[in-house]
């Protein structure tokens, strides 16, 4: 594990913004080959396998993948008025700053060595806010400052509601990148409240389910001031070439890096360390070509999570996640290490995950991780999860199982629609410390079909596995507390 990588890793990836130009595209073999030999990831596996079965779609996928490049002109956001003593509001010296930077064709705007409070950033094409090491983004813990409302999805549900604290919509290449801090401050804010023990959140949230599933406008779905949705921290709606690169992220109010409908995403080398309730790590929501690469998640909810939508309003934009990859992370969140839902209506596939460590003992996170792998969905729901492959993972103490892949999330919720999970592939796994190995619930009408187990030793597994509804269910060269287990 290479937490992070080095300058001249950077370069071979094509990943250093100074340089201003980017490198000449890479083949799919040499895309593989920089990624997994840099520090960005370390497969274990030799070269041949890697490129085995579903495997052989990785390479293409990674040769698509390219982070934005930028210009060298900078764009310093004090010499627009910003004060980094901690007190100063400056919401409108990095206005100003993304502004000038996207009127001069792009670059990069830089907050220097000091902390900056903020409201609401909103990124334009071809800016990469680049937070310097020493440099904190602090953000207001006021909602108002992060008002008007803007278009969102909440929970799956498309939304008017406040601001994430970072968005971008619609935007070409954009970047956050630096070794610096941005610190959501949202335990000084009311965000934890409105949530927590039945909090005001909960009518709120009701509400806009119930938009979503009668087909009110999105226009009309307006929340913000006098509501209480929590904001993301961290948002790209609807862009392309986007790249989170070297950041500390702290103390988010809700989900903490969140791509929706963008394609060639990049979220590298990002340590997310966000303990309130509901605060995932990173969730890729029908997005297409993410790479999530040498992160490290300490979270109070799903470590990586991917989505695509919550159940009717899922189904009416209809875009799938699809060909994304995660390498090289360490998982210490509260839930599941690797997620898929349980906004999946619009569909997810072609999902691949390898060298991640759980609850790995030099990065102890506030919760352990409950689930290595965890795929929820139902039939309210509906959609389609076909293709989630996992390899070479490591960890010990899992709260609960290894994997965790139910079709009847949360009891159902009084669904009908047809719903489908298919193709969950696990190889070469090593955990010592599980309740089980497997927790598999399909529902009797749409059995889940096609879980994979091989080449993978578990020790420290307390109890036998709860398989129902299932079909094609295989292990080869699966041992459990030292014994193979035999096929079905």
């Amino acid at each position: 594990m290479h937490p992070r990588p080095s300058r001249r890793a950077a370069l071979r990836t094509g990943g250093l913004l100074a340089a201003g130009t980017l490198l000449p595209p890479l083949s799919a073999e040499q895309a593989y080959a920089a990624t997994a030999n840099t520090g960005l990831a370390t497969p274990s596996t030799d070269a041949a396998a890697a490129y085995t079965g579903a495997w052989r779609a990785v390479p293409g996928i990674l040769a698509r993948i390219r982070p934005p490049a930028f210009p060298r002109r900078t764009f310093r956001v004090t010499d627009y008025g910003a004060v980094g003593d901690g007190r100063t509001m400056n919401t409108a010296a990095f206005r100003a700053a993304i502004a000038a930077c996207h009127r001069a064709g792009g670059g990069h705007v830089v907050v220097p060595e000091g902390r900056f409070l903020t409201g609401a950033i909103h990124l334009r094409s071809r800016v990469d806010l680049h937070v310097a090491e020493g440099a904190t983004i602090a953000f207001s813990p006021d909602p108002r400052d992060f008002l008007p409302v803007v278009l969102t999805r909440w929970e799956g549900t498309e939304a008017y509601n406040y601001s994430p604290f970072i968005y971008a919509y619609g935007e070409r290449d954009v970047a956050v990148t630096g070794c610096g801090t941005l610190d959501g401050q949202a335990r000084l804010g009311p965000w934890e409240s409105w949530y927590r023990d039945g909090g005001p959140q909960a009518a709120d949230q009701k509400l806009l389910r119930e938009m979503g599933s009668t087909g009110v406008p999105v226009a009309k779905r307006v929340f913000g001031d006098g509501h209480h949705l929590r904001p993301k921290m961290v948002q790209f709606y609807r862009c392309r070439n986007v790249l989170v690169s070297g950041l500390t992220i702290v103390d988010p109010p809700m989900w903490t890096v969140h791509p929706v409908l963008s394609s060639n995403v990049t979220v590298r080398d990002v340590t997310v360390d966000s303990t309130l309730y509901n605060t995932d790590g990173c969730d890729p929501e029908c997005c297409s070509d993410v790479l999530i690469t040498g992160c490290r998640f300490n979270t109070n909810d799903d470590c990586v999570a991917v989505k695509s939508g919550r159940d009717e309003d899922g189904h009416r934009v209809g875009v799938p996640s699809r060909n994304i990859v995660v390498r090289d992370c360490r998982f210490s969140g509260r839930w599941g290490g690797m997620t898929v839902g349980s906004e999946m209506s619009g569909g997810v596939r072609d999902i691949f995950a390898e060298d991640c460590a759980i609850n790995p003992p030099d990065f102890p996170g506030r919760y352990p991780v409950k689930y290595a792998l965890y795929v929820k969905a139902n039939k309210k729901r509906g959609g389609t999860v076909d293709g989630v492959h996992i390899r070479n993972f490591t960890g010990q103490g899992v709260e609960r199982d290894i994997a965790f892949v139910t079709m009847d999330y949360n009891g159902g919720e009084d669904g009908t629609l047809p719903v489908s999970i298919r193709n969950i592939h696990l190889d070469r796994m090593e955990i010592d410390g599980a309740q089980a190995v497997l927790r598999l619930v399909g529902v009797e009408t749409d059995h889940l079909r096609g879980v994979h187990l091989s080449r993978s030793a578990f020790t420290g597994i307390r109890d036998p596995d709860s398989v129902v509804h299932t079909d094609d269910l295989t292990f080869r060269r699966v041992f459990v507390n030292g014994q193979e287990v035999p096929q079905p």
